[in-house]
């Protein structure tokens, strides 16, 4: 169900008649092969040739592909070039250290740098507790991973997974102004794991889990949690909890439904399925069942892992077996984070009066979104190109500049679930079937959500000292 978009965008450069037909004869080729054309500029001019840059959005590598045979084969054109536009924004990477201070002169230097340096770090050895005020460590956070679940692409390894920790450091700063640096492990070893950010630790204010692979990154996070006085927060799973219960809380205002009535059907119980369970519980839903590769998960079934016994012994009150479609008939809410297409319009169908289906799984969601439009009330997606995307940059970067401006020692569920109820409050007034979330440029989502882990986190210390 690939469509074009600006994920798979290229500028191919080529020569072209310059006749009063060129124009048009190079636009209607882009669109014949279902290119969406999105620049058309003139580089050079001629007497006998011009050079023209087209831009467009395509689908895939091999769309671009077919886009550039069929300028290629117009009369008297030539390409000349293919650009990727998505590698020419990584080339050289996306981030880089800037310093705050002015080093114009040896006084600049003499202050920065040694000797002065030299009394900060003794006072910093004398109270251990003002490396927040006076190093980057109070605005720092460290995205780590080890390369094992990235994406939809699986265990590709530290190397591989960079662009994408790179890609999370630039939106913790775009949108919350937040310092974060990608720590790519080359280990996939769970011990190893803890003790090396056991070992960076004093550098940073949080720590951000990314693309580690379930079960493991469930122990390394509880084990983290336990081991260090900074907040520890898995983004796969937390991240997605949030904007999951901000969207559902609004979806069920569209259609009138409280969720104490609601059975929820959850497809995928790995690090994001788990989240979405474990917080979905704080608001008391009639159930939940859950549903992974081998059917309903339920408290008879054998060779669960911790993580599925758990799931098993708090949701699926009825000990309901069999398969998703099984799950589905009668239930008001379906949340997918497993696989592509593994549903069609007639199982929505089955379900109860205005159902709600989030179908979650990117690039390609559990059913084809308009497909579940047929029969379902209110339908949201992880795609940027459907209305209602669920996505976890209205999550992340608030909830660390809350934690950080709280200077918080730890994360938990009242932190998470103030979080979600201050993204579902930006929805406010405009809220319709199309639009349960706010956009992830909504300048009011970040500063909403980090007022809310803030004043959470707050509560939270002074319950804990009185």
């Amino acid at each position: 169900m690939p469509v074009p978009g600006p994920g798979y965008s290229i500028t191919v450069r080529l020569e072209a008649p310059p006749s009063a037909s060129a124009a048009g004869d190079l636009t209607t080729a882009v669109g014949k092969v279902g290119g969406v054309l999105t620049a058309f500029d003139v580089v050079e001019s001629h007497a006998d040739a011009i050079v023209i840059d087209i831009t467009a959005n395509v689908a895939s590598a091999d769309h671009a592909e077919d886009i550039t045979t069929a300028l290629d084969a117009l009369p008297g054109v030539h390409v000349r070039k293919v650009s990727d536009r998505t590698f020419l924004m990584h080339l050289g990477g996306k981030l880089e250290v800037s310093p705050k201070v002015a080093l114009r002169n040896r006084d600049d230097l003499s202050r920065a740098y040694t000797p002065g340096v030299a009394r900060v770090c003794q006072a910093i050895a004398a109270n251990p507790d003002d490396a927040r005020r006076l190093t980057i460590k109070r605005n720092t956070v460290a995205v780590v991973t080890d390369g094992s679940a990235v994406l939809g692409l699986g265990n590709i390894g530290p190397s591989a997974a960079l662009p994408v920790m790179e890609g999370k450091a630039a939106l913790f700063k775009k949108f919350a102004g937040v310092d974060a640096w990608p720590v790519c492990l080359d280990t996939q070893d769970t011990d190893e794991i803890i003790a090396i950010v056991r070992a960076l630790a004093p550098v940073y204010a949080g720590i951000n889990l990314e693309d580690i692979a379930a079960p493991r990154c469930f122990e390394i996070e509880a084990r983290l949690r336990e081991q260090l006085d900074i907040p520890v927060f898995h983004d796969d799973q937390h991240g997605t909890a949030i904007v999951v219960v901000a969207a559902l809380r609004n979806a069920l205002r569209v259609v009138g439904k409280p969720i104490e009535k609601c059975r929820i059907v959850v497809s995928g119980v790995g690090a994001a399925g788990s989240a979405i369970i474990r917080l979905l519980l704080r608001k008391a839903p009639a159930d939940i069942v859950a549903v992974d590769i081998d059917g309903i998960v339920h408290s008879g079934r054998e060779g669960m892992d911790p993580n599925l016994h758990w799931v098993a012994e708090n949701t699926n009150k009825d000990g309901m077996t069999g398969s998703l479609h099984d799950a589905l008939v009668g239930s008001d809410v379906f949340i997918g984070v497993s696989a592509p297409n593994i549903l069609g319009a007639e199982h929505v169908a089955t379900m109860a009066e205005d159902p709600i289906v989030f179908a979650l799984a990117n690039p390609d969601p559990e059913i084809d979104p308009l497909e579940a439009q047929k029969h379902a009330a209110v339908v949201a997606t992880g795609r940027s190109d459907y209305p209602n995307q669920i996505n976890n940059v209205l999550a992340f970067p608030g909830v660390f500049r809350g934690l950080l401006d709280a200077q918080a020692h730890h994360i938990d569920d009242d932190m998470l679930i103030a979080a979600a109820n201050a993204i579902a409050d930006v929805v406010d007034d405009r809220l319709n079937a199309s639009f349960i979330v706010p956009s992830v440029f909504d300048a009011a989502v970040a500063p909403a959500v980090a007022e809310a882990v803030k004043s959470a986190a707050r509560k939270e210390e002074v319950a804990s000292t009185s």
